[in-house]
């Protein structure tokens, strides 16, 4: 298929593992920030290929998983209420709050649909104007344009029953956290190619030149992944550390400028809790002060929330990077696609269900040895 094969070209692929051994010369750790990234590193069996002491770790860049305890947990709340219509992508339906999830309310006899954009959402409450239309608005920069959009189509077109739960999340800030952490091991970025379709990459540079890692906008393929592997692997090698695009089809320096003024027009930047990590400070959006009537937890007072994650769940620890599904005595018995316990096996970009679809399993003791 034009403009996709050819960016999973086996042959390539050899060429490029031949240059990153001949590149190569010391381990080195590079975490991949985007959960569609880990899913293609896994699937493709990429992260087993790599020469000896080239270490993929796993980013936090699942915005299903990322999205807090507490906001799955208003969600369902929300869902319960009579005269309610909420909605959301497919894949935050069966994330697991601590009493149950988004699938279990529409169970239960919920109004619970499924849309494919935020502005569904604002149709169905323009034709439903006794019910009040709640949008799951979470995800990273990639998703919070369109959800801009609809709140901002909502308001000019006064659609009052229409609001939106908001967990957006943004990725500098997680960068900068994790590289804040002291037991940090993680040597160079592969940037998410999506986000930085969005906002470009200027806010990449200063995190670069501060704490001197190399960070790769990079794309989704296998071919993509190789070359920002071997791009982030001669950086590191030359003592370099600057931002560089291998994603030059899709992404500019300045980014998608119509798409920013729709977030700045909003949204406002605040502290956003993330699932497994905690809070972390300017990570967030929230909705500007103007557009407050839209905000769903303002409209529904959802207080008094209290939230457990399941006990065998280590997903904090999986998101954060320190440690790999196969590491959770859960996974993959008590803890499967069709049973999660926690939600990076639910979700599409989730490194647990990666692990999963892929068959990956602990390894024995034979084998550790």
């Amino acid at each position: 298929m034009k403009y996709l094969d050819e960016y999973r070209d086996p042959e390539l692929a050899r060429r490029l593992l031949a240059r990153l051994r001949a590149t190569a010369t010391r381990p080195w750790a590079i975490m991949e920030v985007c959960g569609g990234q880990t899913h293609t590193l896994v699937r493709q069996g990429i992260d087993e290929l790599l020469p000896a002491g080239i270490r993929m770790i796993h980013g936090p860049g699942c915005p299903v998983c990322v999205t807090p305890l507490e906001m799955i947990d208003k969600a369902v709340a929300i869902a319960a209420l009579p005269g309610v219509i909420f909605t959301s992508y497919g894949d935050m339906l069966r994330v697991p709050g601590t009493t149950g999830d988004l699938l279990a309310v529409k169970a239960a006899g919920g109004d619970v649909r499924v849309v494919y954009t935020p502005l569904d959402a604002v149709r169905i409450a323009r034709e439903n104007p006794d019910r009040e239309v709640v949008f799951f608005a979470v995800g990273f920069e990639t998703t919070a344009p369109a959800n801009a959009m609809a709140v901002l189509h909502a308001a000019a077109t006064g659609v009052s029953n229409f609001s939106v739960l908001v967990s957006h999340v943004l990725v500098p800030p997680a960068i900068t956290a994790i590289l804040d952490d002291p037991a940090n091991q993680v040597q160079g970025f592969l940037a998410a190619g999506h986000v930085c379709a969005v906002m470009g990459w200027t806010e990449y540079e200063p995190i670069a030149a501060r704490y001197r890692v190399p960070i790769v906008v990079t794309g989704f393929e296998p071919l993509d992944l190789l070359e920002g592997i071997l791009m982030t692997v001669r950086q590191l090698e030359s003592g370099r550390a600057e931002v560089e695009n291998q994603y030059a089809r899709a992404v500019r320096r300045s980014g998608n400028t119509a798409a920013q003024d729709a977030v700045r027009r909003a949204f406002r930047v605040t502290t956003r809790t993330w699932r497994g990590i905690g809070d972390i400070p300017a990570s967030g959006l929230a909705l500007a002060p103007e557009l407050a009537g839209f905000d769903a937890d303002v409209r529904f007072a959802t207080t008094g929330v209290r939230t457990a994650e399941h006990p065998e769940c280590i997903s904090g620890a999986i998101l954060r990077g320190t440690a790999l599904p196969t590491d959770c005595a859960a996974y993959g018995v008590r803890c499967t696609p069709r049973t999660p316990l926690g939600a990076p096996m639910v979700s599409a970009e989730g490194t647990c269900a990666a692990f999963h679809h892929a068959g990956r399993r602990p390894l024995s003791t034979s084998e550790e040895r």
